[in-house]
């Protein structure tokens, strides 16, 4: 029998500090708001949570999942490489090459650089990628998102940022933010190592949470103990998230999140291959291929950097009124457009535009009178007629119950 103790939940004494519990609550509450506007943000908002580990159950110490959330926030490695398999499934409606245009399109780069990270890192919120990775420190990372085809890479090298798409021989350079001695420069916009979406996960848990070890597992050819958070509470459409640690080193291997529809996990983030060791200094050398376009990015020539795509923290900037209802896994934000929302009535009301956008949500109604619900595996978000948002990593039951008790 795999060695485990459950029963354990976040909140206890020693758990992650109210400070970070109160800078997580402010993220989670602009991450729900973002689904509705594009599809291609909405999607880069859930890749943000962990994954479950290969099959596999190696005899290790027993240790409480305290004591394994510890283990994470201790560990110190510095230098790894290794290749990440990321698998996405939001469940979106099938709108063609329509999908990886809005992936891409929505969030394209200043210059138009097709090499740009704010467009091209969004992809990994679409479909199954292999993602190689190397760091050595705070100021050498390289992740490489490797196609059919072609490769597309972003390293950091001390004060530089280059960015390379092989497919078009376009180069993206700008210097790494100002940033104190010891702290990471690059930037963290799109999670792409089971580390750092296990990081943003560990951020949401709370006394809503349930978070035991769920016995071990085999990752990359690594002892791994699996980290089990599930919600304690009804109406969030997250059904479980498993991150398997390794015993030794306490680095997340590998994360899953589960809905509560059940199927195939709607994030799945693993290492396949990983290696501890010092990588060679080469790995972060570039120099822009011969015939290559360059963009230099605003922030190259000394000014202060802006971040490469929106962060969580500013998806909420400038939605007068913004309010969260609720707490937990099952928080709701609220905001008004300040417009007429969609009708959701014929299409004739608000043109072939309109007609089209309400063919793929789902009609309701209630005492905010009519609406329309778009619909993920995890993010859900209903607009009212009126132009009120409600959104959350909840079901669509929840939103409406919501938006009445609201009116």
């Amino acid at each position: 029998m795999a060695p485990y103790e459950s029963d354990r939940t976040a909140g206890a004494e020693g758990s992650p500090d109210e400070a970070d519990d109160v800078r997580a609550g402010r993220r989670k509450a602009a991450r729900y708001v973002v689904p509705v506007a594009v599809v291609g943000v909405a999607a880069a908002t859930i890749g943000l949570v962990p994954a479950l580990a290969d099959s596999g159950d190696p005899s290790l110490p027993k240790i409480t999942a305290q004591q394994l959330i510890e283990k994470i926030a201790k560990s110190d490695v510095q230098q790894l490489s290794g290749t990440v398999k990321v698998s996405t499934d939001l469940g979106l409606p099938s709108l063609g090459g329509l999908e990886s245009g809005l992936l891409s399109g929505a969030t394209k780069g200043s210059g138009g650089s097709s090499a740009d990270p704010q467009s091209k890192l969004m992809e990994l919120a679409s479909g199954t990628h292999t993602v190689r990775v190397a760091v050595d420190g705070p100021d050498k990372a390289k992740v490489s998102v490797l196609e059919s085809a072609a490769e597309y890479s972003v390293i950091h090298n001390g004060d530089d940022v280059w960015a390379y798409d092989s497919k078009s021989n376009e180069v993206y350079h700008s210097t790494a933010p100002a940033a104190e001695k010891g702290q990471e420069k690059a930037p963290k916009d799109v999670p792409t190592t089971p580390k750092e979406l296990a990081d943003e996960a560990l951020k949401s848990v709370d006394d809503t949470t349930s978070v035991t070890v769920d016995g071990t597992a085999q990752v990359a050819g690594r002892d791994a103990y699996r980290l089990l958070i599930k919600p304690k509470q009804s109406g969030s459409t997250v059904g479980a998230i498993t991150v398997a640690v390794d015993a030794k080193t306490g680095v997340p291997l590998k994360f899953t999140l589960v809905p509560t529809s059940g199927g195939a996990a709607v994030v799945d983030a693993g290492f396949t291959q990983v290696d501890f060791a010092k990588p060679a200094a080469s790995t972060f050398d570039f120099t822009p291929p011969k015939g290559a376009k360059v963009t230099e990015g605003k922030d190259s020539k000394g000014s202060k950097a802006p971040e490469s795509a929106p962060t969580r923290g500013d998806l909420g900037k400038g939605l007068d009124g913004l309010k969260t209802i609720g707490k937990g896994w099952s928080t709701i934000a609220e905001f008004d457009t300040g417009g007429q929302g969609m009708p959701s009535g014929s299409s004739s009301e608000g043109g072939d535009v309109s007609g089209f956008l309400n063919s793929l949500g789902d009609h309701v109604k209630g005492k905010f009178g009519s609406g329309t619900v778009f619909s993920t595996r995890l993010v859900n978000a209903l607009i009212t007629d009126d132009g009120k948002v409600y959104a959350g990593a909840v079901t669509k039951d929840a939103l409406v119950k919501a938006a009445n008790a609201a009116h």
